[in-house]
């Protein structure tokens, strides 16, 4: 009996199970179910309904920020080219004085570093036996003198041959031409100045002996004194006779002075031009041999002034600057270098409505999309400022 009751409540718990199974509708197999489902390891396939939608997040990849770059359309203004080149001083005359014979030093009446005029006496060799040859010519050429005085008087009376006349004619021309070759004799002992200078250097002393040609003074002319130097066949055109030159001598001196050659011949080794510049020397306080800069003031350009840091290296290699373009894109222009001045770099070949990128133009390249910002005051200050301490 126990044993009955048993089958009979597992009976009803059954049907009471089957009856909350049949209510909730779900009369699929379990094979059709489980292929609903996916497997271990296999991933759900999207429906077909939403096999056209994409999620936003997957569609669309987030795009990078602009990079941001301050900008800066400076002023326009007309500068003069300038042109720096290293040289040295020099004479603008330069002459070895030598003897034209050979003798004794009878006299030396000048000294180094001494001022004299075109004609001072240098130098003079002994010249005894000069001076007595030319003695014995100049009584000679009084003698015919007055030969032929007196042929003139007596011809005039007809008392005297007209043959007689024309022969003391000759003996007193060839009485004064042997006076004026002893004079010439007299002459080559002496060396003079041949123009007005200082006198450089006297290797010779009172006394010594010298030889036909030997050197004995070396003489200078330093007002104007010359600043030379060599200019690139880039700067050439830029310059003309006549053009201004600021010069600044090796002692820290700064003189002005006047283009007075440029030469047209280059040279071989380094094909540039040689340039002089003449600059008053009065007081020939400028000696020759300083080492110079010059600074040549060509004709003026218009250009604008940027700090030393905006400039930089293109894709080509070539020295320029970005800037943005109506599009906000990087573009690049190549520069020509007007002047370099402490406060800045005096450019020229830039559009004049150029936005040129003063920060951040090392972070991008041409044709990069940026977003361009208007460089404040302190920024400006700050880049000039760092322009102005590079020079010192």
């Amino acid at each position: 009996m126990p044993k009955y009751r048993f089958h009979k409540l597992a009976a009803i718990v059954v049907l009471v199970g089957f009856a909350a199974w049949m209510a909730t509708g779900e009369f699929s197999s379990v094979g059709s179910a489980a292929a609903d489902k996916p497997s271990a390891g296999e991933v759900e396939q999207p429906k077909a309904a939403d096999a056209g939608k994409a999620k936003p997040a997957e569609a669309e990849q987030p795009k990078a920020p602009l990079r941001t770059v301050a900008i800066l359309t400076p002023p326009r203004r007309t500068y003069a080219r300038a042109i720096r080149i290293s040289g040295l001083t020099e004479a603008d005359k330069r002459a070895v004085l030598a003897t034209r014979v050979d003798g004794i030093i009878d006299k030396l009446p000048v000294k180094q570093g001494q001022h004299v005029k075109t004609g001072d006496l240098v130098l003079m060799l002994a010249t005894e036996e000069k001076l007595s040859a030319l003695s014995n010519a100049k009584q000679l050429v009084a003698q015919r003198q007055a030969e032929l005085d007196a042929a003139s008087r007596l011809a005039k009376t007809g008392n005297l041959p007209k043959l007689q006349l024309d022969n003391a004619r000759s003996t007193l021309t060839l009485a004064q031409s042997m006076l004026e070759a002893m004079q010439a004799q007299l002459d080559r002992n002496e060396v003079r100045a041949p123009f007005d200078g200082v006198i450089d250097r006297v290797p010779v002393e009172l006394g010594s002996s010298v030889m036909q040609g030997g050197e004995v003074a070396t003489i200078l002319s330093l007002d104007p004194v010359i600043a030379r130097g060599e200019v690139s066949e880039r700067d050439l055109g830029y310059l003309k006779i006549g053009d201004k030159a600021n010069v600044r001598l090796v002692s820290g001196q700064i003189v002005e002075g006047t283009v007075r050659y440029i030469s047209r011949d280059a040279s071989s080794a380094t094909r540039t031009f040689r340039v002089e510049i003449a600059i008053p020397n009065p007081e020939g306080t400028i000696p020759a041999g300083m080492t110079a800069e010059i600074g040549l003031s060509a004709q003026p350009t218009d250009a604008v002034m940027l700090p030393r840091s905006v400039v930089t290296l293109g894709d080509k290699g070539d020295l320029g600057i970005r800037a943005v373009d109506k599009d906000n894109k990087v573009v690049f222009f190549p520069i020509d270098l007007v002047d370099d001045t402490p406060t800045g770099l005096v450019l020229g070949g830039i559009p004049a409505d150029a936005r040129i990128i003063v920060a951040g133009q090392e972070l991008v390249k041409e044709g990069e999309v940026v977003k361009p910002v208007e460089a404040d005051q302190a920024t400006i200050q700050k880049l000039l400022g760092e322009a102005t301490a590079g020079t010192q």
